[in-house]
């Protein structure tokens, strides 16, 4: 059965002039247009193509890698708004219609847009919206805290940033725990730091506890590698200071710090922070 906004594999039946055809054992007439053709082939060999609506609302496959697909959320621009709806331009020669009712907020061609692609079940036509937490369940989460997870950051509140997490989920990185810059359509690898009983996740973009240690340290070791052996900051510096040159807290910083000092790997110094020069 062919999936209209998916990735098949399907089997090439015959070659015409106006390109190969494809099918499985429910289908058998699927046209990837020549412009798409593999250089090499064979009747009967396999090949993987997107299948979607053409400008006819018929069904066609494509070689061409879309933005988005199926039951997954992206970052898109907006291509152009009419009387219909917004058009989405996901990497295809038909963009993806946004109606109306699906727009969170009225969408503006040129802008871009976290959308969420599905398949109306009336119209039958693949379509994206960008009322988001419909498509949004927390009640099946279940992770363990820290976690890696993937993200899309969706929208800027004032708690901090709401994301996708692992394209089914809602989670919120607290403004607290950014310590880099991020925004809206970044996609970005976290870690749970908490589940709580109503299952919304708080997220954060770096590991927590012991586990967060060990990066640190080797992010502060590298630093100082790459800044010749020194880097101006000490206990005293403010934690915006620390930020700016490390995207970490002070509290991760002055830990690293430790764990780096134990291993004589550094000497601290009034000026700053010094790389221990080991000599044969």
């Amino acid at each position: 059965m062919i999936e209209l906004g998916n990735y098949n594999e399907l089997t090439i039946l015959r070659s015409t002039s106006v390109g190969l055809f494809l099918g499985d054992d429910d289908v058998d007439d699927l046209l990837l247009p020549a412009k798409y053709e593999p250089e090499d082939f064979e009747i009967g060999d396999k090949i993987e193509v997107f299948c979607y609506l053409d400008h006819e609302e018929r069904p066609i496959a494509t070689t061409l890698k879309p933005f988005i697909k199926r039951n997954s959320f992206a970052y898109l621009r907006v291509a152009e708004v009419n009387e219909i709806g917004a058009f989405m331009d996901w990497g295809l020669e038909k963009h993806l219609l946004v109606p109306y009712r699906e727009q969170r907020n009225k969408m503006v061609a040129g802008t871009w847009e976290v959308v969420y692609c599905y398949l109306d079940e009336k119209s039958f036509r693949l379509v994206a919206s960008s009322r988001l937490s419909k498509f949004l369940n927390n009640e099946s989460v279940d992770f363990r805290v820290n976690e890696e997870v993937s993200l899309l950051v969706y929208r800027r509140s004032e708690l901090g940033w709401d994301v996708v997490v692992n394209n089914l989920h809602r989670g919120l990185i607290f403004h607290s725990d950014v310590f880099q810059k991020i925004q809206v359509g970044d996609a970005l690898q976290g870690f749970v730091k908490q589940i709580r009983p109503d299952k919304k996740l708080d997220i954060v973009l770096k590991p927590i506890g012991l586990k967060a240690l060990e990066p640190a340290a080797d992010q502060i070791f590298q630093a100082l590698q790459e800044q010749g052996g020194f880097l101006k900051l000490n206990d005293s510096s403010s934690p915006e200071e620390i930020r700016s040159l490390l995207s970490m807290s002070k509290k991760t910083f002055k830990k690293a710090v430790g764990t780096l000092y134990k291993d004589k790997k550094i000497t601290l110094e009034d000026d700053g922070i010094h790389l221990v020069v080991k000599t044969s």
